[in-house]
């Protein structure tokens, strides 16, 4: 999986890329058709917002968070795409779960 980070208003050490790169490596364990991430950091007065774009085979997700730290930022990105990327899979797996269902039912 292919990530790029941009920053606004925000420097990328090379320890926040690090960080970024190992939360996101997370995701890819759970899901494996991700082809690349779009990953914003943003600094604005005492805000830190963290936005990610994940491409999978048939669309996108998207997540934010908002935090005081960049790292809890990141933390609460990453759980709120963790979550989401299940709902997907769970909806990919569940079409198929259809034709199981047994409708030979006699009452």
């Amino acid at each position: 999986m292919r990530i790029d980070i941009t920053g606004h208003h925000l420097d990328i050490t090379p320890a926040l890329r690090n960080y970024v790169q190992n939360k996101f490596e997370r995701l890819a364990r759970h899901f494996d058709h991700a082809t690349g991430v779009h990953v914003i950091l943003t600094v604005s007065k005492l805000e830190h917002r963290a936005e990610a774009t994940l491409q999978v085979n048939h669309g996108k997700i998207f997540a934010d968070a908002v935090d005081t730290d960049m790292y809890a930022a990141i933390d609460a990105l990453t759980d709120k795409l963790d979550r989401q990327i299940k709902k997907y899979k769970e909806k990919l797996t569940g079409h198929n779960d259809r034709a199981s269902v047994r409708t030979d039912v006699t009452l």
